[in-house]
């Protein structure tokens, strides 16, 4: 059994092919014959039955015969652990997004301090 690590890099490089992310959304949309899979791409069935493979080894779609028609289906859980993994990644983003906002915020907040306090010692001067 591979570990969670190769499942993952096999699912980041199916997801890396604009095809195969293209028939996931259709997949997504409900389980559909290859034939009409392969219909909006200008490509063989041979090349489409290697993006139907690859995507089937990396666990995201499954493939099943149904009298003479193969049927695929999408196996979105598949897709848990890279979302789970780049979750990581989203709550360190937005952390460090979060402490900019307020180191601006503070920044900003201090300038208008000092502005003020700067006009009312040249008013101060004036008079």
């Amino acid at each position: 059994m591979p570990s969670s690590t190769d499942s993952l890099s096999a699912v980041f490089a199916a997801l890396a092919d604009p095809t195969r992310r293209a028939i996931l959304t259709r997949l997504a949309q409900g389980g559909a014959p290859v034939g009409e899979l392969a219909r909006p791409f200008d490509m063989s069935a041979p090349a489409i039955s290697k993006h139907l493979r690859v995507l089937a080894d990396a666990g995201l779609i499954e493939r099943e015969v149904s009298a003479r028609w193969r049927i695929c289906h999408l196996r979105a859980d598949a897709l848990r652990d890279a979302h789970d993994w780049l979750e990581a990644y989203r709550r360190h983003w937005e952390g460090n997004l979060d402490r900019l906002v307020e180191f601006v915020e503070r920044t900003h907040a201090a300038d208008a301090s000092e502005g003020k306090r700067g006009e009312t010692e040249v008013k101060g001067k004036k008079s």
